[in-house]
């Protein structure tokens, strides 16, 4: 009898030594950095406990669950859900592993802002505040700014705080951490869609250097070079504008990259020296003479001499305005037609009441779209 128990007893023991050393045959091995699958399983006042197939059961803190503020768990976690988690630390003394979301979302969020880079999209932000050198957005949660000479706004920068800006990328580097936007390239760029070079636009003086004179153009801005501003030597642009003067100036570059438009009132002097002399004919022979600067950049561009390039363009007005007389001339045939035969049946078939059409009368609008900030 005592040896059967004996038996039995050595048949079905199973110490938790045994236990332990099957579990550690089947554990997985969890390193810093790996991403793995966690369900959670009991949610704390400033974190969570997560099942991830290890010994102890994970820990979530509630700063690492998102990578914007988090007041309370359950705004980003529910009990029994299963999700992807970072794993941040390695097991701490009492072989609990730290996990984390915002992670996950940090490192998605630069791969997603790397991919709108390389496509030279246009983001829109909300400006959440400012400081000495710029503005401070979020795009895709990241922090991002905005320097004060990228930002192009009428208004005070401290007036933008909660407005929604279009923005472009200037720079996305993860390892140092900087996100740099252009609020002023993301105008240009739009604005540009509607200039040329060899334009003339109205503007107004926004601002004076040294070095030239920044004018308002519909909401952007570009600059009037001193070295553009006449034929004539000039110390200071100074000297010749104040803030807030209405101006004609022409566009002579157009840099989407750098967001940048370069004009020039010095093209459009029709003597050299009117800018200083006689502004009033300068702006009154302005879309004039672009017109021949157009003309010189068509003759460089065909290596031909100005007026032969003023006879291409000629040519080329003739040409068009031939096409619509005879595209004209074709419609009134085709329209003409059906009207004869109709006046041909009419006589063989007189009514004995007259009648009379009256055309209605068909009205045009025209709707012009202004960009605003």
């Amino acid at each position: 009898m005592v040896n059967q128990q004996t038996k039995s007893t050595t048949d079905i023991g199973f110490t938790h030594e045994d236990f332990a050393a099957l579990l550690d045959k089947y554990d997985y091995h969890f390193s810093p950095g790996d991403i793995v699958a966690g369900t959670v399983f009991s949610m704390e006042p400033r974190g969570a406990l997560i099942d991830i197939g290890a010994k102890t059961a994970a820990y979530i803190p509630i700063q690492e669950m998102s990578i914007n503020r988090v007041d309370n768990p359950t705004e980003v976690l529910q009990a029994d859900e299963t999700r992807e988690f970072f794993i941040l630390t390695d097991e701490n003394e009492d072989g609990q592993l730290t996990l984390s979301i915002r992670r996950i979302e940090y490192m998605r969020a630069w791969e997603r802002v790397r991919q709108l880079q390389q496509e030279d999209a246009t983001v829109r932000s909300n400006v959440f505040a400012t400081n000495r050198g710029g503005a401070l957005v979020r795009i895709e949660g990241l922090r991002g700014f905005i320097p004060g000479s990228h930002i192009s706004a009428r208004e005070a920068k401290e007036d933008l705080v909660g407005e929604d800006l279009p923005l472009k990328f200037l720079e996305v580097d993860e390892e140092r951490n900087r996100l740099v936007l252009s609020h002023r390239r993301a105008l240009v760029e739009r604005k540009m869609n509607g200039l040329e070079v060899g334009q003339v636009v109205r503007g107004s003086v926004r601002g004076i250097k040294p070095y030239g004179a920044f004018i308002d153009i519909g909401g952007v801005s570009g600059l009037l070079h001193i070295s553009e501003i006449s034929h004539d030597h000039i110390d200071t642009p100074h000297s010749v504008f104040g803030v807030n003067d209405e101006l004609k100036v022409m566009i002579i570059d157009l840099d989407a990259e750098r967001g940048r438009i370069s004009l020039s009132t010095k093209q459009l002097e029709p003597e050299p020296g009117d800018m200083l002399k006689n502004r009033d004919i300068v702006f009154e022979k302005a879309e004039e003479m672009a017109e021949k600067y157009r003309q010189k950049l068509l003759a460089e561009a065909e290596g031909v001499t100005l007026e032969e390039a003023a006879a291409m363009v000629e040519e080329s007005v003739v040409n068009d305005e031939t096409a619509v007389e005879e595209t004209v001339a074709e419609g009134e045939e085709a329209v003409e037609e059906p009207v004869a035969e109709t006046a041909a049946e009419e006589t063989v078939e007189p009514t004995s009441e007259a009648t009379e059409d009256t055309p209605e009368d068909s009205e045009g609008e025209m709707v012009g779209a202004a960009v605003d900030e």
